[in-house]
């Protein structure tokens, strides 16, 4: 196959740009449209009257609340950290790479991917920082490149989040007196997150995604959108402040913010002498919190960085709370224990994994969040690996990865990586599609491998 031929995936991404861009509805709107589904599914296939359904919903409400708040400092930790003066001197040397257009979508998905291995917050966060200043060095080299793509080369790295090590179903089940201890016992993370299969997996899809996503340039130049560079940076006065007051000389002080982030730092690597190393998404956040302090100018420069992140997690405040609402259906009426009876029903013990990752890609668009997904949907599908006789660490790569792929079609955790490229979810989605697409391939065809030859 030739090389011309290849790069023709433009013309299977152009329908999909087409379809969201008429048809696809405001993240808001889509928890909406959401809710009233899964209110009709409650209401044709459980018990469940009317009422209840709608008691079920309104007590859901606030039980993410503790979540919610441990996703924002997340994002708001990991975006302050991305925006401190060595990081984004890294992502401008970064940015300046590319010699060419395939060197900018590739370089993007890939740099994306990487940090989204790390953690899922700081991927969305570097993803649309280095969106950015590589679409920006581009035009600086009078490379045209088109920034929808580059952007949504940038949330295809989102998509192996799961597999690295803030992965919330395999930190879920390697901690201490996890809710499904008495079953599985503590699964550690050797046998999910880091098992040479998860690797092997990994790696083959960052080389995927980075190669997909230059082949799907648009071949008309003319309709290739370029970056706005004025309205994405803002330029900061560059005048001197006189400090005077004694307050003002303690809040420049560098030395103080990095004495309080190494004081953290000794907390968290005291946390894991005194109990082994582990991950959750306090210490997640706690990582990111000392390291942006260390890496700040200033105790208040960290507290501007802080403030400069808050839009980004205004979208989640709002919307999260309806998602935990579309949570207590399904666990209220026994929606979700529905669904897994049918697929134990289609299911062996050779392909449980698959049908795993199938349905927690179907609950991740009803419930976008590995954690919270994982608390209804875990404990259904690990009795169903107890029946099957099915090693439970396959049902939780399942799941994982089903949570992970379906985010390129859902538009929630798009938000906080747009709010930083500044672009609408609309324009980027359509070449999701495609990541979509042959993602599904990548992980169900490897998930039936694991489930017959693991």
């Amino acid at each position: 196959m030739s090389w011309q031929r290849i790069k023709s995936l433009d013309s299977l991404a152009q329908p999909f740009v087409k379809f969201v861009d008429k048809c696809y509805p405001d993240a808001f709107l889509f928890v909406i449209i959401l809710t009233f589904i899964t209110f009709f599914l409650s209401l044709g296939f459980t018990d469940s009257n009317s009422l209840e359904i709608i008691n079920s919903w309104g007590n859901g409400l606030p039980k993410l609340f503790t979540f919610t708040a441990q996703i924002c400092v997340i994002m708001i930790t990991a975006h302050a950290l991305a925006h401190t003066d060595p990081i984004e001197r890294f992502l401008n040397r970064v940015g300046s790479l590319p010699n060419s257009q395939v060197h900018a979508y590739a370089i993007v998905a890939f740099v994306s991917g990487i940090a989204s291995l790390f953690a899922w917050s700081f991927g969305l966060i570097v993803g649309g920082l280095i969106a950015k200043f590589v679409a920006i060095g581009c035009q600086k080299k009078s490379i045209k490149v088109h920034y929808p793509l580059i952007v949504a080369s940038a949330y295809s790295g989102y998509v192996i989040w799961h597999m690295g090590y803030s992965s919330s179903a395999a930190l879920f089940v390697a901690s201490e007196n996890h809710s499904l201890i008495d079953k599985i016992g503590i699964l550690p993370v050797t046998e999910t997150i880091f098992s040479s299969f998860n690797i092997f997996m990994a790696l083959v899809t960052l080389l995927t995604i980075t190669i997909i996503a230059p082949l799907m340039r648009p071949k008309d130049s003319k309709t290739i959108i370029e970056v706005d560079a004025k309205k994405l940076f803002k330029k900061e006065e560059k005048g001197i402040k006189r400090i005077s007051s004694v307050a003002e000389i303690i809040e420049n002080n560098r030395k103080i913010s990095f004495l309080f982030g190494f004081v953290i730092l000794f907390f968290i690597l005291n946390t894991f002498y005194e109990k082994g190393f582990f991950l959750d998404l306090n210490l997640v956040s706690w990582t990111f919190l000392c390291v942006g302090l260390m890496l700040s100018n200033s105790s208040i420069h960290y507290v501007r960085l802080i403030n400069n992140a808050a839009p980004t997690v205004g979208p989640i405040i709002l919307q999260y709370p309806f998602y935990a609402g579309i949570m207590g259906i399904m666990a209220d009426t026994g929606l979700i224990n529905i669904l897994a009876n049918k697929i134990v029903l289609v299911s062996s013990a050779d392909t449980l994994p698959f049908f795993s990752f199938l349905s927690g890609g179907l609950v991740n668009m009803f419930i976008p969040s590995g954690g919270g997904q994982w608390a209804v949907q875990g404990p259904v599908m690990i009795e169903a690996a107890e029946i099957l006789g099915v090693n439970p660490s396959y049902v939780v790569l399942g799941v994982a990865y089903g949570d992970q792929w379906t985010n390129m079609i859902q538009p929630f955790w798009t938000i906080p990586l747009l709010a930083i490229a500044g672009l609408h979810m609309r324009q980027i989605m359509g070449y999701t599609f495609v990541i979509f697409i042959f993602t599904g391939f990548i992980f169900g065809g490897s998930l039936l491998f694991l489930g017959y030859y693991g």
